[in-house]
């Protein structure tokens, strides 16, 4: 019986621990959330109105050829798949990986096929969840950007993807990442980043929109499109990294309520033993001195 208590003292000591460990790491996703929520929450309404902007462009210059609006059959496909460096996440990371999945093996199941698809593993968890679709062609120089997430790292990356879409090394980039609704809720997302989307035909104002340049039109446009496009994928890289912290605080959360909940399970089985133990000895006294009284 004081084998039983030894481990059942050893496993409250183990739980304890781990609890101390997903509790302090609760905190620190909490801190690091407010920040990245802080973040994103001042780049959306910036980031919307710019793409607002884009799409009125690119509808109302027709007649100018813009590099990354021009759309083409679609034979070649970019996904820029964003997830974490780390797990201990939940499901955030495998939802992610999953909705990456579903788009290689439906909508651009023929370019799978033909090993015409190629992810860009934004965060190392991605990677390791995709590898296993052998059909596709993976690149991960880019893998570590949220060590240093910042414009310009992000701004670099945008400029390789616009650049591999003018060159028609790629036919569509699309973007899958998760959007930060709020700490225990994140959208799984996919949106189109190239070909540069045209609003949709009931948004009355973008044939009505005439802008007027200054210096030259086409000097404007070269370098307004470059940095909108860098803006949006900066954005995402935001969401997703509030998405990250929001679903690992959440998931440490849980971890640590289950420890607790655990701790008082055993607690309660290593009464229940301590007072089987107690109860044995005193049984064993009595069964002793009515042997020596009958002896």
């Amino acid at each position: 019986m004081s084998g039983k208590l030894k481990e059942v003292r050893l496993r409250i000591k183990s739980v304890k621990s781990t609890a101390q460990i997903t509790n302090a790491m609760k905190l620190v996703a909490a801190a690091k959330l407010r920040k990245a929520t802080e973040g994103i929450q001042k780049m959306r309404p910036y980031s919307s109105k710019l793409n607002y902007m884009l799409s009125n462009i690119v509808a109302s210059e027709e007649e100018l050829e813009i590099d990354y609006a021009i759309e083409r059959p679609v034979n070649n496909v970019l996904l820029v798949v964003v997830t974490s460096d780390r797990g201990l996440a939940g499901s955030y990371n495998s939802n992610i990986i999953k909705q990456a999945r579903g788009l290689m093996l439906n909508e651009y199941n023929s370019q799978y096929e033909a090993g015409n698809v190629t992810v860009l593993n934004l965060g190392k968890k991605g990677f390791e969840g995709l590898k296993k679709m052998d059909k596709a062609r993976y690149v991960t120089d880019d893998m570590d950007v949220f060590t240093n997430l910042s414009f310009e790292e992000s701004g670099k990356i945008a400029v390789k993807i616009m650049n591999a879409y003018a060159d028609k090394r790629y036919d569509a980039v699309r973007l899958v990442f998760a959007k930060f609704k709020n700490a225990a809720t994140q959208i799984n997302t996919d949106e189109a980043y190239l070909p540069i989307a045209k609003p949709e035909a009931d948004e009355s104002q973008v044939s009505t929109v005439d802008y007027i340049y200054e210096p030259e039109k086409m000097k404007m446009i070269n370098l307004l499109v470059p940095k909108i496009l860098k803006t949006q994928l900066y954005r995402v890289l935001l969401d997703a990294n509030a998405s990250e912290q929001g679903a690992r605080m959440t998931s440490m959360d849980q971890a640590t309520e289950n420890a607790k909940e655990m701790l008082r399970d055993l607690k309660i089985e290593y009464n229940r033993a301590r007072q089987a133990a107690i109860t044995t000895e005193l049984t064993e006294i009595v069964s002793g001195a009515a042997a020596l009284e009958n002896g």
